[in-house]
């Protein structure tokens, strides 16, 4: 049994798999960051490089969804 693990073990993913890294602001493939510091996975090099519009359109979808409303007179199921 190993004492330590290999990069690829401890940050997650596969290559293969794109990623969009918030803490560098770039898209890589398989495991470069921390888990943490990453969306993803994606399919493509594209959908990765989008991530953060795509991510900005998921809050503001939530943001209209009546049954996550912050008001006080709203009642969620």
């Amino acid at each position: 049994m190993s004492l330590f693990k290999r990069k690829s073990e401890s940050a997650g993913g596969r290559p293969g798999e794109w990623y969009y890294c918030i803490r560098h602001n770039k898209v890589e493939e398989g495991p470069e960051c921390k888990a943490t510091d990453r969306l993803g996975p994606y399919a493509t090099q594209a959908e990765a490089a989008h991530a953060l519009e795509k991510a900005e359109q998921r809050n503001e979808d939530w943001d209209r969804d009546p049954d996550w409303s912050d008001d006080e007179g709203d009642q969620r199921p």
